[in-house]
């Protein structure tokens, strides 16, 4: 099951697609998807919905596609999740998580401009796999009881701003928070759908040159991992976005490769989880 909101920032509705491509407006179970209608078991009721024949056709074609989930209270992010990410950058792989957190107003449409910051030179980009929490995460017991806690999963594109991020300040933040740098979408896919989360190729391209194609299996820590994990240390509410890391190919990791400019398109894509465009334009 796919699910999705259309329309105007602010006004989007919520919509679900079947396994045929056909899409039902949601208005009647529910006024958004957000971490209210998650924690209420709204993915069930959209479920019931769909098999009882109940729900309207609506046809979402020339609407703009938003964000999948609706004002998420935090968005978490994992650095250095990939072996190869870890080394073109000259990291070290991590023994733990490397956890950092970004400003969820940064999470935007799938195909909306995102904006390249005043005084950057260094905007890159980051195609990553995105969680999206269903349920209460609190000192889960384990990975497995961690499974339990994921609404789904989506493409996000971790934009950041290298100078910002590593020359400017002792921490991330300035580099990762910048207006617009969390393109999300364009669907929320549930699991039964997804299928495994270590299971999928990630590719992205600028200006259609292929930059970064990975694979999830090679996650220094996986999924289920990263939910467990996290919940050891804050608490995950239903609507908040993880992050889970980049696969190598991103500018900061290979010399001479040009970052991103004034009309730089990037395309990203997730096996299963569509695809998302974005055009880069000055703020």
């Amino acid at each position: 099951m796919k699910l999705l909101r259309v329309g105007e920032p602010g006004a989007e509705t919520p919509v679900v697609m079947d396994e045929d491509g056909t899409a039902y407006d949601l208005t009647g179970l529910t006024a958004d998807i957000d971490g209210a209608f998650l924690a209420s078991g709204g993915t069930e009721r959209v479920r019931e919905a769909l098999a009882a024949g109940t729900l309207p056709v609506v046809d979402p074609d020339g609407l703009r596609v938003g964000p999948p989930v609706a004002r998420p209270g935090k968005v978490v992010c994992i650095g250095l999740n990939y072996r190869d990410h870890a080394e073109e950058t000259g990291a070290a792989v991590p023994e733990r998580p490397v956890v950092f957190m970004k400003d969820p107003s940064t999470v935007v449409g799938p195909y909306d401009r995102v904006l390249i910051p005043r005084g950057s030179v260094k905007t890159d980009w980051e195609v990553e796999l995105a969680v999206v929490i269903g349920r209460e995460a609190r000192y889960l017991d384990g990975p497995d009881a961690a499974r339990e806690c994921i609404a789904g999963y989506a493409i996000s594109n971790d934009v950041s701003e290298r100078e910002f991020q590593l020359e400017l300040s002792g921490q991330w933040d300035l580099g990762k928070s910048c207006e617009t740098f969390n393109p999300l979408g364009p669907w929320l896919v549930t699991p039964d759908e997804a299928g495994d989360p270590q299971s999928l190729g990630l590719r992205l391209a600028v200006n259609g040159e292929s930059r970064q194609n990975g694979h999830t299996e090679n996650m220094v820590f996986g999924v289920a991992y990263l939910v467990w994990y996290l919940s050891q240390y804050m608490v995950l509410r239903p609507g908040d976005v993880i992050n889970t890391g980049t696969p190598a190919g991103v500018a900061l990791g290979l010399p001479g490769t040009p970052y991103l400019r004034e009309g730089d398109t990037v395309e990203l894509s997730i096996d299963g989880l569509g695809t998302q465009r974005q055009t880069f334009r000055n703020a």
